[in-house]
This record gives structure tokens, C-alpha cells and sequence, in this order.
């Protein structure tokens, strides 16, 4: 939370993460609505009256905090339960219930436009402004870019796999090369579209409990996003007899741009050793 807090929250507005909200669940607004009254008025429905409370609290606490929208994605499940519960009990006529199922019918096709990856980046960057008017192309940092921030995400997980598996298979002993990446997003990406069977890890997020320190490394592959990428050689190239990059992101596009794939061999030091070091200060 305190990296993020530095990092990206700081830049997240108050009023969007309320407005996304209404955004990610448009479609089941009416259910929630019933579920949360139920949870008032329904009497069967009392003995859980603690949920109604809860989702207040918890969407105060995050607006708060500035919490990004896609945070509080997972408390709404159990509202739409409520809701279909309610609704079920009190609506008995057949066109109502029909409307019910219309209504995420109907909001669905406006939203399919903007809200779903079904467009090439030059389309999106030739007609912005349905983004725009959303909110969609402003990303975590608080600045509006060419692209949606979660597609310009996607857009180098194949390539950034593909540069990483080519890097891989030139290396004299693979397993004894590490890959070590920067994020979870960049482990993630190689781990599901490597074809070489790369297994990439990083101190990011749990990643950080899924190192194999049984093998003994002798050889490294760093992903290294653009901001660090100047500072690599000089800080890990002494510690392996050769060092270069190897290749970069260069979907101008896409988010990773200029993350860079290092390939170090023949370490000077323990690596192991240093990775038990890292894992330590990272869990402490």
C-alpha cells in the first residue's frame, strides 16, 4: 500500500473510483439496488443486514484512500445474490422480470463499443473522444494517453514472451538461467505465452514465494521496465563474466514500451545467495 500510495493512487480522483462504480456493474444496478433494500426491509433477508453496513464502510474506506475502481470489484457478487433473492420473492409479474433481463441486454451494446478490446489501437487513436468522455484513457499516473491503460497492458504480453523465449533458448544452460522480471505483469505475460516452457519470477507480489532456489543459478535473463533500463548493466553487468540486452519492447503502443530483456551469463557471485538476501528484505 505504501508503494502504491507513492506510485499511483496518489493520481487517482475521488470522484472517478465513485464513477467507475456505476460503470463495471451498470448492467446489474437495479438488482444491487433491490439487494441492498432488501437488506432493510426484506425480513428474511435480516439476519445479513451486516452486508449493508459493510459495503458503505468498505466504499468509504476506499474512496478515502483513493483506491483504484477495479478494487472493489469483488464486494458486488453478493449483492446481485441478494438482489435476485428479493427480486424473486417481491416481482411477480412476467414483463417486470423481462425488463430485468433487458436492461443488461440494452446496456451491453453502447458499452461494447468503449468498454471492450474489440477495436486495433489506430482505431481507438483515431476517434478518442468516446474514451475520453469516461474517463478510459486516463491512466494511473493521472494523465490521458493514446490508449486505454488495461489495453495498452495487453499489447506486449505476446511479444515481450516471444523476445524473452529467444533469449532463453540461447543461453548455454537453461536450467540454470533465472528470469527474473520487474512485475507480476511482466512474469504473468511470459509464464502464459512462453512456448519454452520459461518459468519467470519477480519480488513483486507473491511472486516473490515462488522462487525454485533448489537449482543453483549461473545465468540470468532480467526484464527490465524503460525507467531502469539505463541502470542495469552498470549495476548487474560486474556481476557476471558477459552481459548485454538482448532486445526491447517496441510496440510504441503498448504500455511496456522500451522494457528491455537483459541476458547475463557465468555469475561471479552466489546468486542463489543473493536471492535468499532479496526474498528476506522484501517479506520483512
Amino acid at each position: 500500500m505504501k508503494l502504491l500510495a507513492e506510485t499511483q493512487l496518489v493520481n487517482v480522483n475521488r470522484a472517478d473510483f465513485l464513477k467507475e462504480q456505476l460503470l463495471y456493474f451498470i448492467g446489474a444496478l437495479f438488482v444491487i439496488g433491490a439487494g441492498l433494500y432488501g437488506l432493510l426491509a426484506y425480513k428474511p433477508l435480516a439476519p445479513y443486514r451486516l452486508f449493508f453496513f459493510s459495503i458503505v464502510i468498505t466504499l468509504a474506506v476506499f474512496t478515502y484512500l483513493r483506491a483504484k475502481g477495479y478494487y472493489a470489484i469483488g464486494i458486488y457478487p453478493v449483492y446481485i445474490a441478494f438482489g435476485a433473492v428479493y427480486i424473486a420473492a417481491k416481482v411477480n409479474a412476467a414483463w417486470l422480470r423481462a425488463v430485468f433481463v433487458l436492461i443488461p441486454v440494452a446496456l451491453f451494446i453502447p458499452l461494447f463499443n468503449v468498454a471492450f478490446p474489440n477495436k486495433t489501437p489506430e482505431q481507438i487513436i483515431a476517434n478518442p473522444e468516446p474514451y475520453r468522455k469516461l474517463g478510459l484513457l486516463r491512466w494511473e499516473d493521472g494523465k490521458d494517453h493514446p490508449l486505454p491503460q488495461d489495453f495498452a497492458d495487453m499489447l506486449a504480453w505476446r511479444e515481450l514472451a516471444e523476445k524473452v523465449d529467444a533469449a532463453y533458448a540461447s543461453m548455454p544452460d537453461r536450467a540454470t538461467t533465472l528470469v527474473l522480471c520487474d512485475n507480476y505483469g511482466q512474469a504473468g505475460a511470459i509464464n502464459y505465452y512462453s512456448r519454452k516452457g520459461v518459468e519467470a519470477v519477480t519480488f513483486n507480489a507473491d511472486y516473490v514465494n515462488w522462487f525454485d532456489l533448489s537449482k543453483r543459478y549461473k545465468h540470468l535473463i532480467r526484464v527490465k521496465d524503460w525507467r531502469g533500463r539505463e541502470e542495469e548493466m552498470k549495476e548487474t553487468g560486474p556481476l557476471f563474466a558477459t552481459g548485454y540486452a538482448a532486445d526491447s519492447i517496441t510496440n510504441r503502443y503498448a504500455r511496456e514500451w522500451g522494457t528491455t530483456v537483459f541476458v547475463f551469463r557465468d555469475a561471479r557471485i552466489d546468486i542463489n545467495g543473493r536471492i535468499e538476501k532479496e526474498i528476506a528484505e522484501e517479506r520483512w
